[in-house]
């Protein structure tokens, strides 16, 4: 059974250009602790959640919720076409959120799915599958 460079950190010391200076490098080892899977590069993992509202041309409209821990000015929504929207990857799980238009939370008028909140309000309900 052989000892993981981990454990063992064998270590070395290496001569810098200058001879005064000396760096300290560690040894690696061809061991299983170095053969590490690839990076996984490209998308984040969860589905495409898209939100939108309805509202006027120039407001600051965000998106908040369980999914990013209330912030209100954490996902802000762009405006085109008369509409409001961000795109998001969801993990799979039922999500409560709002959106903040103009620093006032709203539920969303267009999602019949709502739960009552502590603050004698309703949070909108989506389910990410």
């Amino acid at each position: 059974m052989s000892k993981c460079c981990k454990k063992s950190a064998v270590k070395k010391a290496v001569a810098v250009k200058e001879p005064a200076k000396v760096a300290v490098v560690e040894k690696k080892c061809a061991c299983e602790c170095e053969k590490k899977a690839p990076a996984k590069r490209g998308r984040k993992p969860g589905k495409a959640v898209t939100f939108t509202v309805h509202a006027e041309k120039g407001k600051a409209v965000y998106v908040a919720g369980s999914f990013n821990d209330w912030n209100p000015t954490a996902k802000k929504l762009a405006y085109k076409n008369g509409v409001y929207s961000v795109e998001m990857k969801l993990a799979a799980g039922t999500y409560q959120y709002k959106f903040v238009i103009d620093g006032t939370w709203c539920a969303d008028p267009e999602n019949v799915n709502a739960v009552a909140n502590d603050q004698g309000t309703f949070n909108s309900v989506i389910e990410v599958k």
